[in-house]
């Protein structure tokens, strides 16, 4: 882990292949049909939610929790959740967005210019200092080769002296029509952006992949070429506990939904601690308390919260 560590400090980003193993991805995998299409299903035509992903290359993400329990387990699998810690700096995690990502060759354009993400994950500017710094990850639930579109991302030392804005650095010759007009103010005094395009790395990789990177470092997603491919991940998203300006939408808005249900039933203590979930001995649990969330969650254990409290 120092060795992964120095290289995300070094690079802003790490990308290490296979880091979850196939059968700790298998359950996942197989979910992955009740959210999206098989490669088949889209490019023959044969199933009908293939409508939704012509045109947008966003069209593709569904949101945590997600219908399949099995994925939305993974997003807080115990081997992510030990890496965001290392890369954090800190023990005591929010996980604050869980995407799961659908690509088809030929539905979308997904060939994206550099940009960094902090615009819409923190109401503030990214920071490396320790105790504070977001992660984000990709893990790959398929393999992605570099013609299923990988993402690409740029190490620091190309990037550092960069200033916050602009945000967006478009390809030599790209149209900046989509670029917000006071960031393209600033990308059109940068000059030119070849080098960084020159620099970028790919993360292609196989299944089980993740590519961790921090909200700082410049990345971006790249086409699909293979005839009717298909290329599923997931995107993850943690932070200190203590850094509230990181977020994409309270959780509670999705606390009633089933999938949330399926999701906390199964879930423990440490995972449900990820989404503010108090631990077992805070002042927040007593006999009130446990008991509504029995009433509220009637299969969940809440042995670890009741354990404190007897005498």
């Amino acid at each position: 882990m120092n060795e992964v560590r120095a290289r995300w400090s070094r690079d802003g980003f790490v990308v290490l292949p296979g880091f979850l193993p196939a059968e700790d991805l298998a359950s996942a995998q197989a979910g992955l049909e009740v959210l999206h299409p098989t490669a088949a299903g889209f490019h023959d035509g044969l199933d009908p939610r293939g409508r939704r992903y012509v045109g947008d290359e966003f069209a593709g993400i569904d949101a945590f929790p997600f219908a399949s329990p099995e994925l939305s387990l993974l997003a807080v699998h115990p081997r992510l959740t030990d890496l965001a810690a290392a890369l954090a700096g800190d023990d005591e995690l929010r996980m604050y967005q869980a995407e799961v990502w659908a690509k088809y060759t030929g539905a979308a354009d997904y060939d994206q210019d550099l940009h960094r993400d902090y615009l819409n994950h923190t109401v503030l500017v990214p920071t490396v200092a320790a105790g504070y710094r977001q992660v984000e990850m990709f893990l790959y639930l398929c393999d992605v080769p570099q013609d299923l579109g990988p993402p690409h991302l740029v190490p620091r030392e190309h990037t550092r002296h960069l200033p916050a804005r602009p945000n967006w650095y478009l390809r030599p010759g790209a149209d900046p029509g989509g670029v917000p007009d006071d960031d393209l103010r600033a990308f059109v005094a940068a000059g030119d952006t070849g080098a960084l395009y020159d620099a970028e790395v790919s993360a292609a990789g196989p299944a089980g992949t993740v590519v961790a990177f921090g909200l700082d470092t410049f990345h971006r997603g790249t086409a699909l070429a293979r005839p009717r491919g298909a290329r599923f991940t997931m995107h993850v998203n943690y932070r200190p506990a203590s850094a509230d300006w990181a977020l994409r939408g309270p959780w509670a808005d999705r606390s009633h939904d089933s999938a949330w249900y399926r999701f906390v039933e199964r879930a423990t203590a440490n995972q449900l601690a990820l989404f503010g979930f108090p631990p077992p001995g805070h002042p927040f649990w007593n006999p009130d308390t446990l008991r509504a969330m029995a009433q509220r969650y009637p299969t969940l254990d809440l042995s670890p919260w009741e354990r404190p409290l007897l005498p």
